[in-house]
């Protein structure tokens, strides 16, 4: 998937005054979004540069690119007659195509009232068993799509219906189908990180895999989808933080693997070479639909 340096610059300006991107937060690096997007970095930063130059974000030391402000710096006068030079050219492209005064002002209501959609989108929460595998979802969803959501537990219907959208695990979708005349339901697809797990594997000698995690409700979902992947013949034991503590278990353990949730405990006091952090990988069907989202309409 290309885009253009113009196309991200508009998408990203749109998400800022719609409060995707908030004020004072940190934009993905060039690098990053260039991934998310199949673009060069190069493009990116032509984008970034636009819209530094509109005064809506800032280049920081050490930081990348910060929101400065929800809307573009230009006054009333400079937007009229911005948007009075779109609207002629787009119109003149209409006519070209044979659109009649009727039909461009027909297609222009329609548009009018489409552009509720981006309101819409602003709260979006990604669901799973416990609050901690929907942590999981939600950071690889922002790490490799670039879309923020919250996170909600699959048994509060209640509290779901407040959201416009959410990103339902397919083996969850059953549950939700319901919510779907009022709330937007998208099915996500995900595995565990291949590399993780070969990791995992491939610690020769290995007897016991310990598990952290932050909540006790994450541990029987992980260690059966685990052992279902790995065919691990070995010993696991499981715990949850608590407080500032680690499970007493990983002193004796030849390996910790360990959720983002968990992380800054974990990271803390276990040697890297004796924890592996569990990722999940988004399919690429499920990327390119949430993609479509934000960036293709």
């Amino acid at each position: 998937m290309q885009h253009s340096a113009k196309h991200i610059a508009d998408r990203i300006r749109l998400m800022i005054s719609t409060k995707q991107f908030q004020v004072g937060e940190q934009l993905p690096s060039t690098r990053e979004l260039g991934k998310q997007l199949g673009a060069s970095f190069h493009t990116v930063r032509k984008a970034y540069h636009k819209l530094a130059d509109e005064g809506m974000i800032e280049s920081e030391q050490g930081r990348g690119f910060i929101v400065m402000r929800q809307s573009s710096a230009l006054d009333k006068t400079e937007r009229l007659e911005l948007g009075a030079a779109k609207m002629q050219q787009l119109l003149e492209e209409l006519i070209g195509f044979g659109l009649d005064e009727a039909e461009i002002e027909a297609i222009f209501e329609e548009q009018i009232n489409f552009m509720e959609w981006p309101d819409r989108i602003q709260s979006i929460a990604t669901i799973g068993e416990t609050i901690e595998l929907a942590k999981i979802l939600s950071d690889s969803i922002q790490n490799q799509i670039g879309v923020k959501s919250s996170t909600l537990k699959s048994d509060n219907y209640d509290e779901a219906l407040k959201y416009e959208a959410l990103f339902v695990p397919i083996h969850l979708m059953n549950e939700f189908r319901d919510l779907s005349d009022s709330v937007r339901i998208m099915p996500v697809v995900f595995h565990y990180d291949a590399d993780v797990l070969l990791s995992i594997i491939g610690r020769a000698g290995i007897e016991a895999i310990g598990l952290v995690t932050a909540e006790e409700d994450s541990i029987p979902k992980i260690i059966s989808e685990l052992k279902s992947l790995m065919q691990f013949e070995g010993a696991f034991v499981a715990g949850a933080t608590y407080g500032k503590s680690l499970p007493l278990f990983v002193r004796n353990t030849d390996l910790i693997v360990y959720t983002p949730a968990s992380a800054r405990l974990v990271e803390a006091k276990i040697p890297e070479r004796n924890r592996i952090k569990l990722e999940y990988i988004i399919s690429e069907k499920s990327a390119e639909m949430i993609r479509s989202e934000l960036w293709d309409q």
